[in-house]
């Protein structure tokens, strides 16, 4: 895996947090593993986004147990998972109501930590099965689509600089008053649009007006297990999603190669988006004030 120096603060690989008020379906209680109702534990105030924002030691997770999982807005170095062999980079978004979805993908692997070298792949595979949170009094809890824990945080975590990371990266991050309106409710969905549930999410989309047909086209595959992929035009692009009711949409965004052409930005529509909703065949996406990002219909 080639170095990923993280000098500067952290590039920019996906929107801004974005609030997106939405109701999540049944969960499970992430201790005794229960259902609950999805009124007491996604639709409360204890579930409010603001609440995952520090940095958190990881634990009862498969494979990440002692892990620094560091969460800011995105000017204030977004996600930060440090980890015996380095550092993960990302993105992540989260709802009023408790979605959550996050994509670590850069990298800066430590050759000085023993088993580690430039081809080992920091931990990290946990964090994607997470599609919701949980605030547990001091603790915030991850779960995954079945409503399971996937991670318990804890707070307190001092995470370690090193020499590729600013120190003001691995300081507590802040919430300012423009965090929090970036992570309030989104708008509702207009009523000229039926919200588009997660199984008429998935697949390959390209968009409505028809731009750039063939086998170069825009588009974006919403895929089942929560990975999107899709391209411009011209430049492969990637990340992570999740849904819930009335519209419920979370997406992030990883790296995208740069290649200038004529293109579609497909992939920015999708990050950028709070909530779906199919206007006849045609999948309308609307940020947190409720514009359109833009119109996709079906590859067919």
């Amino acid at each position: 895996m080639r170095r990923v120096k993280l000098l500067v603060a952290a590039v920019a690989v996906g929107t801004l947090l974005v609030g997106c008020g939405e109701q999540a379906g049944a969960e499970r209680d992430a201790a005794g593993g229960q259902a609950i109702d999805s009124g007491s534990a996604m639709g409360s105030p204890q579930a409010d986004p603001v609440a995952l924002i520090g940095s958190w030691t990881v634990a009862q997770a498969d494979g990440g147990a002692g892990d620094v999982l560091r969460l800011a807005s995105d000017t204030d170095g977004g996600l930060l998972l440090f980890g015996r062999c380095g550092v993960r980079m990302g993105t992540w978004r989260a709802d009023v109501n408790g979605l959550f979805v996050a994509d670590a993908t850069g990298s800066s692997v430590s050759d000085n930590a023993r088993g580690c070298g430039p081809d080992t792949e920091a931990a990290g595979g946990w964090l994607d099965r997470a599609v919701a949170f949980q605030v547990d009094g001091d603790s915030r809890v991850l779960l995954d689509g079945q409503g399971m824990r996937v991670a318990r945080l804890l707070p307190g975590a001092k995470p370690t600089p090193g020499p590729n990371l600013l120190p003001s990266l691995a300081a507590p991050p802040t919430v300012t008053d423009e965090v929090r309106r970036a992570l309030a409710p989104a708008a509702a969905l207009p009523a000229t649009v039926t919200p588009a549930g997660r199984d008429a999410l998935l697949g390959r989309w390209v968009p409505a007006d028809g731009r750039r047909d063939g086998s170069q086209a825009p588009h974006v595959e919403l895929r089942d297990d929560g990975e999107w992929r899709g391209s411009d035009g011209c430049n492969g692009q990637s990340g992570r999603w999740v849904a819930g009711p009335d519209g419920a949409l979370l997406a992030t965004a990883g790296p995208s190669t740069l290649i200038g052409c004529d293109n579609v930005p497909v992939g920015s529509w999708l990050s950028a988006a709070c909530r779906a909703g199919l206007d006849g065949q045609v999948l309308v996406l609307f940020d947190a004030q409720g514009k359109e990002t833009g119109r996709l219909r079906r590859d067919s």
